[in-house]
């Protein structure tokens, strides 16, 4: 019943309507009363074959509506009309939508039956919560992962980055975290992805077993710039959604750069000007936008615990949209390719990441082995070109020994197999042994 009351108010009293006066490129200008009209609007073009085009308006010029379609624009024609929906667009989440696939407007596109309309509707552009409401970040949450748990452990509501190049790894080590982080709902958005790469994520990467408490939301990289940046969307409010039912929640997305990319298509479109490598000012808008979305939730209600891939250009960790994105999150999560070339996976790079709250989260009596094992790793990798040529000579340094004789066995901790899951204890107990293991062998050398 409440779900009805929600249709038969959405419907409007009137019908407003425009034409179209001009198409250019993706750009569909429409006039009509436009001062009747917001950005952010619906609009919904009827094309000559008499199929509808829904458009979103993203400005005004010249008395005209700026409008960009979430399809193609094929078979619009000047003079088509243009009817102005009184609504921005919103979906109905209900929890049967776990273990489903569905596309940027909320439809199924696994073959299943259609999904359950929820009673409330939720929009698709919420604003953060106030940041004096918020509950604050949680314990320490298990990611499954030895090298994350132990080196960047994340709590539960933080916000994490994980930032690499094209091809090091990211969408393995997303599935890992789906299926064995100590959570209740994972939410999963695939912005821009390669139509090829979908079905092989959720069936070989995150499997059955994931998918009973996920969602996957899908926006594929042949689709339109508004369809893309209305996926990263969707994918919060899930997210909030469930986050409102009391849960906690592990929102993930890849990537964050190809929602920049769909926003920057969306800008210069409207004739922003570009500024850092082409991007625009609302990207740089848009990002804090909707990361804050994600995090505690107020003190009563559960939390979404955020994982963002950023794919950076070129291998560049200090591009653009990397740099912002840095500064916005709780942390940064390095992948590198050339550790992944050596075989390690995860091919994360442990002195360049960095877990903001981990430091209030660490078990005092685990703090001095840990600064250990940093420390040991940060003298290897400091004479690692040396060592490799054969130009130190043992005995030099008893640091450097130690972190040669170290090294194998921490290279073989910090490797995990896809469908390994390690806790965090376990994680711990682990380094320690290996550390006191190669104590007690360089004493006695």
């Amino acid at each position: 019943m409440q779900s009805l009351i929600s249709d038969i108010e959405s419907i409007d009293e009137i019908e407003v309507f425009g034409r179209v006066k001009t198409v250019q490129g993706l750009l569909i200008e429409v006039v009509g009363p436009v001062r009747e009209l917001r950005v952010g609007g619906r609009v919904f073009i009827e094309s000559q074959s008499g199929e509808t085009l829904p458009c979103e308006i993203i400005g005004f010029r010249d008395g005209l509506a700026l409008c960009l379609p979430f399809g193609p624009v094929e078979g619009v024609r000047l003079g088509c009309k243009a009817v102005f929906a009184g609504h921005d667009g919103a979906v109905y989440p209900d929890l049967s939508w776990l273990g489903r696939v569905i596309d940027a407007e909320g439809q199924p596109i696994d073959g299943a039956p259609p999904l359950m309309r929820g009673a409330a509707p939720y929009g698709l552009r919420n604003t953060p919560l106030p940041a004096h409401e918020r509950a604050r970040v949680g314990d320490p949450i298990d990611l499954g992962v030895r090298v994350l748990n132990t080196f960047t452990t994340c709590c539960e509501g933080q916000r994490m980055g994980i930032f690499a190049g094209s091809g090091v790894g990211k969408s393995v080590l997303m599935s890992m975290l789906a299926r064995n982080t100590d959570v209740d709902v994972a939410i999963i958005g695939l912005i821009g992805e390669r139509g090829r790469e979908v079905q092989e994520f959720i069936s070989e990467y995150l499997g059955e077993e994931g998918m009973k408490r996920a969602i996957v939301v899908v926006a594929t990289s042949d689709e339109s710039a508004l369809m893309r940046r209305q996926a990263a969307f969707l994918t919060l409010t899930l997210a909030e959604y469930f986050r409102d039912k009391g849960q906690r929640v592990l929102c993930m997305m890849d990537s964050l750069t190809r929602f920049a990319m769909a926003q920057r298509e969306i800008g210069l479109a409207t004739g922003e000007p570009p500024t850092a490598k082409g991007y625009p000012p609302t990207v740089f808008t848009e990002l804090p936008r909707l990361l804050e979305r994600a995090g505690p939730g107020l003190k009563d209600s559960g939390s979404v615990t955020g994982l963002f891939t950023v794919l950076v250009e070129g291998d560049d960790h200090n591009e653009p949209i990397a740099d912002a994105v840095r500064g916005i999150l709780d942390g940064h999560i390095v992948m590198e390719r050339a550790i992944a070339e050596r075989g390690r996976f995860p091919a994360v790079n442990v002195l360049r990441s960095v877990s903001r709250t981990m430091p209030n989260c660490v078990p005092d009596d685990f703090r001095p082995t840990l600064s250990k094992a940093r420390e040991l790793m940060s003298v290897f990798a400091d004479m690692e070109e040396l060592i490799r040529l054969g130009a130190y000579r043992k005995g030099s340094d008893p640091k450097v020994d130690r972190a040669i004789a170290l090294n194998p066995a921490l290279e073989a901790f910090l490797s995990q197999d896809g469908r390994e899951r390690t806790s965090i204890a376990d994680g711990y107990n682990l380094l320690a042994a290996i550390l006191e293991t190669a104590g007690a062998g360089n004493t006695t050398t």
